[in-house]
């Protein structure tokens, strides 16, 4: 009989559907280890990732033949030995294109509109004006990494009426982004940008690819928005920027180190917004991690045919 392990505790409804799919299947469904420790060498799918995963299910004796992980991320996996055994992964990229989308939006409004200054005076009932001037209309914003959230990103920038550039490996245009670039463009697309956002995911490529040449090479009024990795920025190097005036200000979900160190000078800067790693949470996680991703998969697995969605290239490194 075959197995599948679902590492996370879903809804009745959800199991529903699975099992209709496969019927003479067994699954096992569970957050805690313990539920499903004992089933990893007989599984053949493997939903959730989690490192207790990683010894036993590469040793010779597992059948495990793919992994879709829970998080559109891939880059904290096992990914030379998951390759070295053959073993097909896809990501949940594409979970995440409306929340985070709305955060960035969040992020670039509450730097240009002050949003967080207001929200500090008002905890001090101080009434100030606070230098008020930017608008983010008819700006321009770069979306470096025009993946499904640089895709919505781009969409919702039209509605304010903004330049769209775009970086993206191939340099393929995409629908809502004016102009696009390939990734060897990036140095041409920095000073044009009144808003850097970056939503790449982190590759040996990605790593450190934002550092002092690049902030220099910003406009000292853009602002930079990072949620992609935090250690596609040198952290140093930003805070530098940040203190120095190259630019105007960060708003960051992500970070070198989680949760950030309560020593971190971008705790206390008047130019950043931070938030905790929370870019991507939304109530439909698990709906469309399952409905959107999985199942389709699934069905083409159990048929013997290629998996059509997110499958990993593990050259690449997602």
């Amino acid at each position: 009989m075959s197995k599948l392990i679902i590492t996370q505790n879903i809804d009745t409804h959800y199991k529903t559907l699975i099992q209709d799919l496969i019927p003479d299947w067994e699954i096992v469904i569970g957050r805690d280890s313990t539920i499903w420790l004992e089933h990893l060498q007989d599984a053949d799918v493997i939903l959730g990732w989690k490192n207790e995963i990683l010894e036993q299910c590469l040793q010779q004796e597992s059948k495990l033949q793919w992994v879709q992980s829970w998080s559109a991320g891939v880059n904290s996996m096992p990914l030379q030995e998951l390759e070295d055994r053959n073993i097909l992964l896809t990501s949940a990229n594409g979970v995440h294109a409306y929340p985070i989308s709305e955060t960035i939006f969040a992020l670039m409004l509450g730097l240009t509109r002050k949003i967080h200054t207001y929200v500090k005076n008002q905890q001090e009932k101080k009434w100030h004006h606070s230098d008020l001037k930017l608008e983010i209309h008819e700006k321009t914003v770069g979306v470096i990494g025009v993946g499904a959230i640089g895709r919505e990103t781009a969409k919702i920038a039209k509605a304010f009426g903004m330049n769209v550039l775009g970086v993206r490996n191939s340099g393929k245009s995409e629908d809502f982004v004016d102009e696009m670039y390939s990734s060897s463009q990036l140095h041409e697309v920095l000073p044009k940008c009144d808003y850097v956002v970056v939503t790449l995911p982190l590759t040996k490529d990605t790593h450190h690819l934002f550092g002092a040449k690049e902030f220099r090479e910003m406009k000292d009024t853009s602002f930079f928005i990072n949620i992609g990795r935090g250690e596609i920025v040198k952290e140093e190097e930003l805070i530098e920027a940040l203190r120095s005036g190259e630019i105007a200000g960060a708003g960051l979900d992500v970070f070198t180190k989680e949760p950030l160190q309560a020593d971190s000078p971008l705790w206390n800067m008047e130019n950043v917004i931070i938030t905790p790693h929370t870019s991507g949470s939304t109530e439909n996680y698990t709906k469309r991690v399952i409905e959107d991703i999985f199942i389709p998969n699934l069905k083409h697995y159990i048929n013997g045919k290629k998996l059509p969605l997110n499958l990993v290239d593990y050259k690449k490194g997602y």
